[in-house]
């Protein structure tokens, strides 16, 4: 059966640490299906469709020996549970990863029918630094009939609002940093 690891993303913008972590997965996965997503948690000062572009120049520098990413715009709905009804269509006969932040972990047990989505994939935490995940957190989830893993690897010590916070340029890769200027966002 094909494993198949769905790696949704908000960052605004997608940066170094996000492209690691596919790489990681596409190590471990027969397919790392992404796709930019509006999280209804989250506020968002950038277009999707910005976003999108954003995670393709990302995908696009990764060398992964498999040739096994790719962007997926299609699936991306606010709703992870109508995604994999979408990724479904596609891959039918597959065995399903949802990869999370371990900062999204609070919020998992809020999304919309959340455990019907438990029922049909199991849940890959990726630890980040400055967060720790807390076991009452895995417990709920594990009560809402979750299957998790922590994931070994752990992510850069880089995220998305500190570059917005900071406009500190390291965090992203060039072609992303490229079409952040030309498009003329988070000015």
């Amino acid at each position: 059966m094909t494993k198949i690891a769905l790696f949704g993303t908000s960052a605004d913008p997608p940066t170094s640490g996000h492209q690691a972590i596919l790489f990681w997965l596409s190590q471990r996965f027969d397919k790392v299906v992404v796709w930019a997503s509006d999280n209804p948690f989250k506020n968002h000062q950038t277009l999707l469709e910005h976003r999108m572009a954003m995670l393709s120049l990302l995908i696009e520098e990764i060398n992964a020996p498999k040739k096994n990413i790719a962007l997926h715009p299609e699936l991306s709905s606010r709703r992870t549970l109508e995604t994999l009804k979408g990724a479904k269509n596609y891959w039918s006969d597959a065995e399903y990863t949802l990869v999370v932040g371990a900062d999204l972990i609070p919020q998992i047990p809020h999304w919309y029918q959340i455990e019907t989505l438990l029922k049909q994939v199991e849940l890959l935490i990726i630890p980040r630094p400055g967060y720790q995940v807390a076991e009452t957190d895995l417990d709920h989830l594990k009560k809402l009939g979750a299957k998790l893993t922590i994931a070994t690897v752990i992510g850069l010590p880089v995220s998305s609002s500190h570059y917005r916070q900071t406009g500190n340029r390291e965090v992203l890769t060039p072609p992303v940093q490229a079409y952040i200027n030309r498009e003329q966002l988070y000015e």
